[in-house]
């Protein structure tokens, strides 16, 4: 029996309880996140493109330290609550950035291959697996030739602690998919198709039993894109 997974209307009524309280899960995505930073080439990055930012709080670093001082960051959340809290955190960057309302579908009004990167952090693991191929092929169309798409979310352990953590984490999605913000372990990798993308990093981070995977591809010049995985 496939895996119940949040719908956007039960994402949406999550992520506006939870408001700024989201940021007290830095404990475990800021290792994953500071990874991504690395191996995401940021400062060749002129266009960004975030689905699903959350507080900004990623958004606010990369425009901070790390993204050339023209580089624009625009931006979408389901949540009203979360995207109020995201432009009031980005508004010193003034229209440099753009955050929006999305209602939860795949599609983004940007231009095709506009966009040097597309970032989801902690996105897909909350997504359906139709979701989720829907999600990637609309990154491929935003995509540049040249952009990366850069992922972190949670997967399955690779040590003892980590296993268990995932374990228990699972078994309460599985149960009540809201009490862990509609998250659970998936592997990114397994999700990207080789035919049309190019991984250039991959690892797994682990912050206080949390695993976290970090995945860094480019997109390959193939055959036309399909959102069927198989």
């Amino acid at each position: 029996m496939a895996r119940h997974t949040l719908s956007p209307g039960e994402a949406r009524r999550v992520y506006d309880r939870i408001g700024r309280w989201q940021d007290t899960q830095a404990f475990y995505e800021d290792p994953a996140l500071d990874a991504l930073i690395a191996c995401g080439d940021f400062a060749d990055a002129r266009s960004i493109f975030e689905i699903g930012c959350g507080t900004g709080r990623l958004a606010e670093r990369l425009l901070r330290s790390h993204c050339p001082p023209g580089a624009r960051y625009t931006a979408s959340d389901l949540s009203p609550t979360m995207v109020e809290i995201a432009q009031d955190r980005l508004a010193p960057f003034g229209d440099r950035v753009t955050v929006f309302l999305t209602e939860g579908g795949p599609d983004i009004p940007r231009a095709e291959g506009a966009t040097d990167r597309v970032v989801a952090t902690y996105v897909l693991d909350l997504l359906s697996r139709d979701d989720i191929q829907a999600v990637l092929a609309e990154a491929y169309r935003l995509l540049a030739p040249t952009g990366r798409l850069c992922l972190t979310g949670l997967t399955t352990g690779d040590t003892l602690i980590g296993r268990c953590v995932s374990s228990l984490w699972d078994s309460v999605h599985a149960v009540r998919p809201e009490w862990v913000g509609g998250c659970r372990p998936l592997s990114l990798r397994a999700c990207l198709d080789e035919r049309w993308w190019r991984v250039k990093h991959h690892r797994t981070v682990r912050a206080w039993g949390v695993p976290s995977e970090v995945v860094v591809a480019e997109r390959r010049n193939g055959p036309e894109y399909s959102s069927q995985f198989s």
